[in-house]
C-alpha cells in the first residue's frame, strides 16, 4: 500500500470519527463554545466533515475527481480550524492536529489534481 492511499484512509477514517463526533458529543459542544462558535457552525463542521470523509473513500474506489473535491474541502476545513485554534490562543500542541490534517489533504489534494479528468 502506498503512502497516498494510507493518508487517503487515514484522512477519511479521522474526519468519519471527528464527524460523527462533532454532531453528537457533548464535549465537542463545549469545545465549540470556547471557540467562539455556535450551535450551527458546529453542525456545518461535522457535516462537512463527514461529506469530506465519504468524498474521500467514495472518490478513491470510483471517481478521483472526487478525492480531489474531498480533499481540497478538508484541506479549508482545517486550515480555518487551525486558525480558530490561533485566535483562541490555544498552544501550538492544541493547534498542531488540525494543521497536520490540513498538510494531509493538501498533499492528497495535490496528488490527486494530475488525476483529475478535466485536466
Amino acid at each position: 500500500m502506498s503512502i497516498l492511499n494510507i493518508t487517503v484512509f487515514l484522512s477519511s477514517s479521522a474526519f468519519l470519527f471527528y464527524g460523527i463526533n462533532c454532531l453528537s458529543s457533548k464535549k465537542m459542544t463545549q469545545e465549540f463554545i470556547r471557540f467562539g462558535l455556535d450551535t450551527q457552525k458546529r453542525l456545518l463542521t461535522g457535516y462537512f466533515q463527514l461529506l469530506g470523509s465519504l468524498g474521500l473513500v467514495f472518490g478513491y474506489f470510483l471517481l478521483p475527481d472526487l478525492v480531489f473535491i474531498a480533499s481540497a474541502g478538508l484541506t479549508l476545513l482545517m486550515l480555518l480550524g487551525f486558525l480558530v485554534r490561533i485566535k483562541i490562543r490555544d498552544s501550538l500542541l492544541q493547534s498542531l492536529p488540525s494543521l497536520v490534517f490540513a498538510l494531509i489533504n493538501l498533499y492528497i489534494c495535490f496528488e490527486y489534481y494530475d488525476r483529475l479528468s478535466l485536466v
